[in-house]
């Protein structure tokens, strides 16, 4: 398969057409005074994303009296009709009051309350499922957890572990520690003594070759814990950075600098957010996203808010009973299913929900927003199950992270043993391991790890050798990946004010409701005026045809709108960036949803190895819990990891029974050779058991020595009839015996693994007669 061949370092550049330099612009353009062509406003993504200080310039605009329209509170969660209390997650009993902290620090990162999880279950943590022994482990496995919680930037050790804990629980301690250590639960992330400890094999046992194919969140972790696991690593990535759809763009101009993340940029949900170990670990400070929304019309004007409230709590009805109808529809004809945008298109006519124009439009960026949440059309998601993620919900706040999320990126890729450049063309396996062919090379390891997104696998930009199984095959193509663009500009100064982290616009063409309908300041956290437009839905597909210059013109148009009316003049971004998501080649979109016909069973099917434990699969379009989000990634990556190091031992295991059955069974044919039936020269022989019987078989023996052999010696074994071992025994020298077995009677000597039936049955004939048992 030919590589495709890029000019910048990211595929989203599109040089040819987009390119902004005086001659390639358009003459009519000019004449919009708003519009500065000679601005850098590209779609391009391959300058330096360097970590840039955190500072808040002055805004310089002395017209800036007003701070927007009343505004509300309003969920950006994809969960929209349900809460945390009410979706699934266990609540505590039977735990004693003062372990009430560190239970919900374990449920927090997804473990059920009072029960195991199926890993710990495969792991067998305990001896038995159920009594009083998994009681006892789970308050175990709760307080390492929670003790490891309360400072994560020290490696917590088993002693210290035990120190807290009566020794009667020893066996519990090592199993909780073991668990947790080798699934990525505690003593995982950043900070220096945990860096410094994962340099080498946590248990001193050096293991098997696995590449990495893909240097995102979940490729670089899943290696970190590889090496400290003692793995050899080494990982290949197309392009030439890591992370992959993690992507932090520095822009400047004008003595103002930012940094811009265009692809994966909030952490959505802090509690037992491992993203928020590392900030911890890092000392970066965590912007919490102001839970303020306020709306505007068209014409600029801000939405009533008392029609804003009464639509939006009329969409969340919407979909509750969307959730019940399918709640019923699953129980009675489970294997229908239907698109989500009809559902609720079905009961909005009913219940004649946002009938004038207003109150329509407020709808339609209610479902802008969903369509944000799940990068894709109303029409493409499944009714049944387009939310089936919402029981594992990270709760907490959702934070932004100062500098940009490739501060996590270079830290997590720092001495790790990538190879850029080089993108995967063939996966290939079998009982050999396995090999991957990337840029006219040749890798060679006993397993691999897939990191790519759905997107590669959707396009079979990957040939695997043997095919994947159809299971997995199907379970691709079920799976929707869908498509968000931004367009990020950095203004001289921040016109918008520093009150609000988000605002949103309504427009009034049903077909483009998620373009630019909403706006995220990173003022706060990216080191300057950045404000970020966001397209979804079917705008985010027809944004990519649209040049970079008519793009920032639309979204400055929306701006003026909603700021001149206030008296507040919008200045010309200093720089300016179009993501192209769906045209990189390394993506081909932006993340995973469930699409109709599809469940969350698919994610789980892509995440199964294939090729009896040779290749395995990570990234978010894997992680049933946490799809769609960069945590997903991350935890995807453990968990491939500890199921690497589950299938070496398990190899290992049973290399190590094989070797020692050989073991038992050469040293049981020796001690039968320690009284022959016969002995002449190097040849010694075992007759069959039936006496007399000149035609029976008889097994011999030749022990060669030398210097340069192992063990100094070397025994070969062959099977003739007892006339012809009377009849070699009669030879003079070794030399005439071989020459005779070998010319006269054609036959070849063996190692002990190289008898065949015969052979063996003689020997258990042989076995049985000696030691005087039946036959």
């Amino acid at each position: 398969m030919e590589t495709p061949q890029h000019t910048s370092e990211n595929p989203n550049d599109v040089v040819s057409d987009d390119d902004l330099s005086p001659e390639n612009t358009n003459p009519e353009d000019q004449e919009n005074p708003n519009t500065n062509l000679e601005l850098p406003i590209s779609d391009s993504q391959d300058e330096s994303s360097d970590p840039v200080p955190d500072k808040r310039p002055q805004n310089t605009n002395s017209n800036h009296t007003e701070t927007g329209p009343s505004v509300r509170r309003r969920r950006r969660r994809k969960r929209f009709f349900t809460e945390l209390n009410a979706n699934g997650r266990p609540k505590i009993s039977g735990i004693a009051q003062e372990m009430d902290t560190e239970a919900l620090i374990a449920i927090s990162v997804g473990f059920p309350a009072d029960s195991l999880t199926e890993e710990e279950i495969e792991a067998n943590v305990v001896s038995r499922i159920g009594g009083q022994e998994q009681a006892n482990y789970i308050v175990v496995r709760n307080h390492i957890l929670a003790r490891w919680r309360s400072n994560v930037s020290v490696w917590l050790t088993r002693e210290h572990a035990l120190e807290t804990i009566r020794a009667e629980h020893k066996n519990l301690v090592d199993a909780a520690y073991n668990f947790l250590l080798e699934h990525g639960y505690i003593n995982f992330g950043l900070a220096p003594a945990v860096k410094e400890a994962k340099l080498k094999s946590f248990d001193g046992v050096e293991r098997a070759n696995v590449v990495i194919v893909g240097a995102g969140l979940a490729g670089l972790i899943a290696a970190r814990q590889l090496i400290s696991m003692g793995f050899k690593v080494v990982v290949l990535e197309g392009r030439t950075r890591p992370g992959g759809r993690v992507k932090t763009r520095k822009m400047s101009g004008d003595g103002v600098v930012a940094a811009a993340d265009l692809g994966g940029s909030i952490l959505t949900g802090i509690n037992g957010n491992p993203l928020g170990v590392l900030a911890r670990q890092m000392g970066l400070p965590l912007h919490k996203v102001r839970d303020i929304c306020p709306l505007y019309l068209p014409d600029g004007k801000a939405v009533d808010a008392d029609v804003d409230s009464r639509i939006e709590v009329s969409f969340n009805k919407l979909l509750d009973r969307v959730c019940k109808l399918r709640h019923d529809m699953i129980e009675k004809v489970k294997s229908v299913d239907t698109p989500l945008g009809t559902a609720l298109e079905a009961f909005r006519s009913v219940y004649k929900v946002a009938e004038d124009s207003q109150e329509r439009m407020l709808l339609n960026w209610h479902l802008a927003n969903l369509e944000y949440a799940n990068a894709s059309l109303m029409t493409n998601l499944s009714m049944a199950y387009w939310d089936q993620d919402d029981p594992y919900e990270m709760g907490g706040d959702h934070c932004f992270i100062p500098g940009g999320n490739e501060r996590f990126v270079r830290a997590l890729a720092e001495d790790l043993p990538i190879f850029y450049g080089r993108t995967v063309q063939s996966i290939r396996y079998g009982i050999d391991g396995v090999r991957v062919y990337a840029g006219g090379q040749e890798f060679r390891g006993d397993m691999a790890l897939c990191t790519v997104p759905l997107g590669v696998l959707k396009k079979g930009s990957i040939e695997f050798v043997p095919e994947l199984p159809q299971r997995k095959k199907d379970a691709i193509q079920r799976l929707g990946y869908g498509l968000l663009n931004k367009v990020a500009m950095l203004f001289p100064y921040n016109f918008w004010g520093g009150e609000i982290d988000t605002f949103g616009h309504l427009t009034e063409d049903l077909s483009m409701r998620g373009e630019f309908f909403l706006f995220y300041s990173y003022s706060s956290v990216s080191g300057g005026p950045l404000l970020v437009a966001l397209v979804a839905g079917d705008a985010a597909a027809k944004f990519e045809m649209i040049s970079p210059v008519e793009s920032v013109k639309r979204v400055l148009n929306i701006l003026q709108g909603i700021f001149h009316p206030k008296g507040i003049v919008v200045p010309d971004p200093v720089q300016a960036v179009c993501t192209r998501w769906g045209k990189d080649c390394f993506t081909y979109g932006s993340y995973s949803y469930v699409a109709i016909g599809s469940s969350g069973d698919d994610y789980d099917i892509l995440a199964e190895s294939v090729g009896d434990g040779r290749v395995f699969f990570a990234g978010e379009a894997t992680n049933k819990q946490y799809p769609a989000t960069m945590h997903g990634a991350f935890l995807s990556g453990m968990r491939e990891a500890a199921n690497i190091l589950r299938v070496a031992r398990r190899r290992s295991l049973a290399l190590t029974d094989k070797v020692n059955n050989d073991t038992e069974e050469s040293d049981s044919l020796n001690r039968l050779f320690e009284n022959p039936d016969l002995t002449f020269g190097s040849f010694s022989a075992l007759f069959d058991p039936n006496p007399n019987d000149h035609g029976s078989y008889a097994l011999i023996r030749v022990k060669l020595e030398g210097d340069k052999l192992d063990l100094n010696h070397l025994s070969l074994y062959g099977l003739i009839t007892r006339k012809q071992t009377i009849q070699l025994s009669k030879m003079n020298g070794d030399g005439n015996r071989m020459n005779l077995l070998h010319r006269n009677f054609g036959v070849k000597l063996v190692g002990r693994k190289g008898l065949s039936n015969i052979g063996e049955s003689l020997i258990s004939r042989v076995k049985a007669a000696k030691l005087n048992l039946t036959y």
